[in-house]
């Protein structure tokens, strides 16, 4: 089963438009968004025709609406999926690991932090990264999750293309 996997999109619709238009997506199954914003989770499902699970991030606070967390079972694996705020992902995982490992998951996918890793193990620790504010020092990114029954998760971190630069005309070259 192909899955996606996005967070952090703060509204930015052209950077999911940008997303989708990658050769990475065809096939998609499913979508997983990890907060921030969740209302774009439902421009995505209008856009894919997809299912998106979707939670709350830092940013969607107070939504009633969305859950914090999700446990999902797809392809006979068990996913958490959370911003990781409310874990302290931004200082390290290892509570968020032990809150996957209590769900008896064993893939741990989160956002929040907009640095992206794939990190395979007894659990898979997911960070797709920020589809549209990314602080990696790369382009916004996305994941792709292969899942086999009864075989570990196959995954990989996808970049957006960057826009070559534009340069400005100066009043310099204009006088040449």
């Amino acid at each position: 089963m192909k899955i996606g996997i996005v967070s952090d999109s703060h509204g930015d619709t052209h950077a999911i438009d940008a997303m989708l238009a990658r050769p990475e997506v065809q096939g998609v199954e499913c979508w997983l968004h990890a907060g921030d914003v969740a209302p774009d989770a439902e421009y995505l499902a209008m856009l894919t025709q997809r299912r998106v699970y979707k939670v709350a991030g830092n940013c969607d606070w107070p939504s009633s609406r969305v859950p914090d967390t999700e446990v999902i079972s797809l392809a006979g694996h068990r996913i958490l999926l959370a911003h990781g705020h409310t874990f302290g992902v931004q200082y390290d995982t290892d509570l968020f690991l032990r809150q996957a490992a209590g769900e008896e998951c064993d893939i741990a996918v989160y956002g929040h932090t907009h640095c992206a890793e794939f990190l395979p193990g007894v659990i898979t620790l997911i960070n797709p990264g920020s589809i549209a504010r990314p602080r990696d020092g790369v382009a916004g990114s996305f994941c792709i999750l292969e899942l086999t029954p009864d075989q570990p998760p196959q995954g990989e971190i996808c970049h957006l293309d960057v826009p070559e630069p534009i340069f400005m005309q100066t009043t310099h070259d204009i006088h040449k």
